[in-house]
């Protein structure tokens, strides 16, 4: 073991490397899966309305809180496990794990499958149990779907993760488009009606599994392509004890249990908002069911679709992280660990800060060029530029999550998110009771839930890490640089919808027009201020995904010297 760990002194900065690789494979599938989510909302959004929106993402949170139970966690546990035994070099065990992993999806997305379909009036009410009814079959697919994705995420390979969302969700955006016309003007259901919602949602709701059959086909075909050379590693590993599968199975619920519930709680936030959000408007209140859709619809489809954007990159960090935090903790090389998170952190930070002031400055606009709606275009501009914050925190706090359980502290995550989820919940209730507020308050309970786990994570890290993290350091340039940047985002973009007022265009074109320059233009901005005040260093842009040429290029602009 002990030879094993030195025989290499660049196995630590390779894993770095590694993983930043990886995690940039993994993030650009991210950014263009919500780009193709968010090209394809804007038209549906035109055929079902923000009543059909509304009802869609009350049966599609549903669903998610059931898929977080039953197989959400399954590719980071998995990932996980796998990668211990891979650092021991154990290719059986491995290969068991996964086999046990695909029984243990089988019954238990399999289970809660059934429970959607008969069980749907009891995790929500009126037409959106309708709608969640169409994604009980959902449920299994992802199970298979997520141990094929934690199998290749174990091997360092993200390239089949990534495909296979960009495939899911091509897929998805071309079903629920499709299948929500088809639905609508089948029944000639009128336009404005709440017939013509529903039937929408339901298309939309067929597009979702549509998109994750398709990915999992995909993986299968990749995964028999991969068999023959994986079944050479497992015969050649002699040299190491075979678990029983009753250890095994054993080995995968201690894993799989707490990973399920962190995220879980972690998550939970949404549906706990959405269900207080509609009971005391409708139950209290007397606010009709439509009126209730509509507006959770605005926030839920527009705002927070377009905030979860730059939270991707946080994730794909998180996913690429977990094998190399995994094996280094197997390997007890905590210092290694250490050095592995401050730099997903400090990546982390560097991405979410512009991008949540980018938000907020120009939420208008950016809202204007996605969705277009004139009725909901204000107030899903202000509900924006009120939860853009939540990205700096959310993206914060999904790589602490994921460094607290690949240290095997999974319990902590857990803690954290239930105390964040009591206040919160507490805080939403008291808002929406006493104050007459509706999606504001939603706003405020997003941006507390938000920040109180990124402060709890990273107090519980003190205790897990052997350096603490310096977060003087790791914030001063990209806050001064962010402060610059939206400063000129929000001239430049001003400045050349006065100039585009002279040229007869349509609201709408002046609106692009002005946009893409500013957004980039402001990237511009903001690298070259980060560089200005040392926040990025040559060797940091050496570690990222084609660096070396990232190096060359600056160089040749004289950015760098």
């Amino acid at each position: 073991m002990g030879n094993r760990d030195m025989r290499n002194p660049q196995q630590g900065s390779d894993t770095e490397k590694g993983m930043l690789a990886q995690a940039g494979i993994l993030a650009a599938a991210g950014i263009v899966v919500r780009i193709i989510g968010l090209l394809y909302r804007s038209p549906l959004t035109g055929i079902i309305g923000d009543e059909g929106n509304g009802y869609y993402n009350v049966a599609y949170n549903c669903y998610i809180i059931i898929l977080l139970i039953s197989a959400y966690s399954i590719p980071s546990a998995i990932s996980k496990v796998i990668a211990a035994k891979l650092a021991l070099g154990e290719e059986r065990n491995a290969q068991r794990i996964f086999h046990a992993a695909l029984w243990y999806v089988l019954f238990v997305s399999g289970a809660f499958s059934l429970f959607v379909w008969f069980g749907a009036g009891l995790l929500t009410f009126g037409h959106s149990v309708t709608v969640l009814k169409v994604f009980s079959p959902t449920i299994l697919f992802f199970g298979f779907l997520g141990v094929l994705r934690g199998y290749f995420q174990a091997r360092r390979t993200m390239v089949p993760t990534s495909v296979s969302q960009i495939i899911e969700q091509i897929i998805n955006a071309v079903v629920s488009i499709l299948a929500a016309w088809l639905f609508i003007r089948l029944a000639d259901a009128a336009p404005g009606t709440t017939e013509r919602a529903v039937r929408g949602a339901v298309g939309s709701a067929m597009g979702t599994g549509a998109g994750v059959l398709a990915a999992l086909l995909f993986m299968i075909i990749v995964y028999l392509g991969k068999r023959k050379e994986t079944l050479s590693r497992v015969l050649a590993d002699t040299d190491h004890r075979v678990d029983p599968m009753p250890e095994v199975f054993r080995t995968l619920f201690l894993t799989v249990t707490p990973f399920i519930l962190s995220t879980f709680i972690y998550n939970f936030s949404t549906m706990l908002d959405q269900t207080i959000f509609q009971r005391i408007l409708f139950h209290v209140r007397g606010v009709r069911e439509e009126e209730i859709a509509v507006a959770y619809g605005i926030f839920s489809t527009k705002a927070v679709v377009i905030a979860n954007i730059p939270i991707a990159l946080s994730s794909a960090l998180s996913s690429a992280m977990m094998p190399g935090l995994a094996a280094r903790f197997a390997r007890r090389d905590a210092k290694g660990a250490a050095d592995l998170v401050n730099r997903a952190l400090t990546a982390t930070v560097l991405i979410s800060i512009p991008c949540a002031a980018g938000l907020a400055v120009l939420a208008r606009p950016v809202v204007f060029v996605l969705f277009p709606q004139r009725a909901s275009l204000e107030e899903a501009s202000m509900l924006l530029t009120g939860i853009a914050v939540t990205v700096i925190f959310y993206s914060i706090s999904t790589v602490t999550n994921a460094v607290l359980q690949g240290a095997g502290r999974m319990h902590l995550p857990v803690v954290n998110a239930a105390a964040a989820l009591l206040i919160q919940g507490a805080l939403l209730a008291a808002l929406l009771l006493f104050t007459g507020m509706d999606n504001g308050a939603l706003v405020i309970a997003v941006i507390l839930y938000s920040g109180l786990m990124c402060v709890l994570n990273e107090r519980s890290l003190r205790g897990v890490l052997e350096q603490r993290t310096d977060w003087g350091n790791i914030l001063k340039a990209p806050l001064l640089s962010t402060l610059i940047m939206a400063v000129c985002a929000f001239a430049i973009d001003r400045g050349l919808l006065f100039l585009l007022a002279f040229l007869p265009l349509g609201e709408y074109v002046r609106n692009l027009l002005a946009l893409l320059p500013t957004i980039l233009l402001s990237i511009e901005i903001y690298g070259l201020t980060l560089i200005h005040f040392g926040g990025v260093t040559e060797e940091t842009l050496r570690s990222l995904p084609r660096g070396a040429a990232i190096v060359r290029l600056m160089k040749k602009m004289r950015i760098l010297r």
